[in-house]
């Protein structure tokens, strides 16, 4: 799950800058393409996964 909200991230970044829409601070394309990375860390991690693993 966090991966598909790192993935949408990235695409709204994307977006801002290829449009080269002016935003204020908060929502920067800089800043989402961060928030998108530590989301990705996150799913890469293992935490937010659907089902736990499980082990025998």
């Amino acid at each position: 799950m966090l991966g598909i909200a790192a993935a949408v991230l990235f695409v709204i970044s994307f977006l801002i800058n290829a449009a080269d829409i002016t935003t204020n601070d908060v929502f920067s394309s800089v800043n989402l393409m961060l928030l998108g990375l530590a989301l990705l860390a996150l799913h890469v991690a293992g935490i937010g996964a659907g089902r736990p693993s499980r082990r025998r």
